[in-house]
């Protein structure tokens, strides 16, 4: 908290000396609204089948059929969590005739999903 160009943390026994590193991380930290867009994102993530989908789609890009099929969930479910996915801007979709393709937005989630990997695997 800025309190008359002091800043001054809670839980400190003594009054912070380094107001100039507290000044610098309060000028960096992202604003309420880029914080809660980011964490719709993680909520968005956080579910299983939704993860699933965006694991299968880091695969190739695959069909609402083809995900329902490979997923064995039901084609009403899975069209309605790629509504949520595409809300958020993980996934995007193009037409080819009657048939829609879903694949990643963009190489921003693949690299997400595949930290998100590393850091489950390690020991």
């Amino acid at each position: 908290m800025v309190k008359n160009k002091k800043i001054t943390i809670p839980l400190c026994e003594e009054e912070n000396k380094d107001d100039e590193k507290l000044k610098e991380v309060l000028m960096l930290l992202k604003t309420d609204s880029e914080i809660s867009k980011l964490s719709e994102t993680f909520k968005i993530l956080g579910d299983p089948t939704r993860l699933k989908i965006i694991s299968s789609l880091l695969l190739k890009e695959l069909c609402v059929c083809e995900l329902s099929g490979l997923l064995k969930i039901s084609v009403s479910a899975i069209s309605h969590q790629l509504r949520l996915l595409r809300s958020v801007r993980l996934v995007k979709h193009r037409r080819n005739g009657k048939m829609i393709y879903y694949s990643l937005d963009d190489k921003h989630i693949e690299n997400i999903i595949n930290e998100g990997q590393r850091h489950i695997e390690e020991v």
